[in-house]
This record gives structure tokens, sequence and C-alpha cells, in this order.
């Protein structure tokens, strides 16, 4: 299940205000991202589904550390990953690296909510996109209040297609997870997010 998407911007302010008039529904508050450098908006996809839009914060990050989602490093914003939330999470990792996949080592994080709370989850590694972002990292949320259900809605994820100019390089590791998404060759590596929204169908890339 897509828990979410991942637009990667170099600037938050001038992203949320162009997704605003591109979807016809504004951004509503995320929040920041401590030692990593980084804060978001979001946008409701359904109840347990949202798009992040993730930006540098004015706070660097920790010593030792990249901004996460390598957001400065950007010169456009762009649909960069995805986020996969399975029904057990130690559980699908560990199937995973049975059939020849290692997502990677789940850890707990948090980020500071608008309102100054605290939402913490547990994921799979955010350092090093896997596959360039085209295979999914993973998280769970246990008893945390999804963002999706409190994010601003009016948009529905329509359907995700991954394109790669060698898709059977990807089959493996999306087999190993259960991936199901659309896999089809394409001049370049890259993500398209189909949304309904109020102003119609549209495409991030």
């Amino acid at each position: 299940m897509i828990d979410h998407l991942v637009y990667a911007v170099p600037d938050l302010e001038a992203a949320a205000v162009e997704l605003s008039e591109r979807l016809g529904v504004a951004p509503g508050p995320g929040g920041q991202h401590p030692g990593w450098g980084t804060r978001n908006v979001l946008l409701s996809l359904g109840p347990r589904s949202y798009l992040e839009i993730v930006g540098p914060s004015a706070d660097p990050p920790e010593a030792g550390r990249r901004r996460l989602f390598g957001v400065d490093e950007l010169s456009v914003p762009r649909m960069l990953t995805w986020c996969e939330a399975p029904a057990d999470l130690d559980a699908t990792v560990q199937a995973a690296r049975a059939a020849g996949y290692d997502p990677g080592e789940v850890r707990a994080m948090e980020r500071r909510c608008a309102d100054g709370s605290r939402l913490s989850w547990r994921v799979t590694p955010l350092e090093t996109l896997p596959h360039g972002g085209l295979v999914p990292f993973l998280i769970d949320w246990a008893d945390a209040p999804h963002p999706g259900g409190r994010a601003p809605t009016g948009c529905s994820l329509r359907g995700l297609v991954v394109e790669h100019p060698d898709p059977d390089s990807l089959r493996g590791p999306w087999a190993a997870l259960g991936l199901e998404h659309e896999l089809r060759r394409g001049d370049r590596p890259g993500l398209r997010a189909r949304l309904d929204t109020p102003r119609g169908e549209l495409e991030l890339t």
C-alpha cells in the first residue's frame, strides 16, 4: 500500500504556491525533521495516503549528515520516490531479505509538527534512496495519527508509474517487496504520479 509520495523541492514556499495553483488545493503544514535539515507540507490523497512536499529548512543538518532526499542539490522540483506501508514492517523486511533484497535496518524517526507536537514512526533508511528512488522505502506508523488523515483533502491518487531504461533491473527488488505498480521502459529513470484534483487529472513527475 502506498503510504506517501515524496515530491522534493529546492524552495518549499515557492513549491507550495505553485502546487496550490496547479492542484486547486493548498498544502497544509507538516513540520521539521530535527537533525536532518528538512521540513515539509502535506496534501492528503486518502485517509492513509498523502503527498509529501519536502524541502530544505533554515536549520542545517547535524554534522556528518546531508539533508534528507538530497534537497539541497535540487535545481527544480521532482517526484523523487515513494513509501510503502506494509501490514507488518519487520516481517516484510525479513521476507525481502530472504528473497535477495535488503531494504536496510529499520529505525525510529520523528518530526516536530506545526503545532509543536512530536510525530514518531519507524522506517527503513532514507539517506541513500534504493535504486535512485525507484524502489520504495518502508514505514510503520504504529499508533501515531496518520498524516493523510489530517492534511488538506480534495486530491486522490489515480496511479503510480515507474519508468526505467532497463525495467528488468528493478523486478527483483519489486518482487521481493510484493509491488504491483506499473513498471515500464522509459528513456530515463523517473516516476509519474497521476492525481485526481479539483482542477482535473494531473501528472506530477
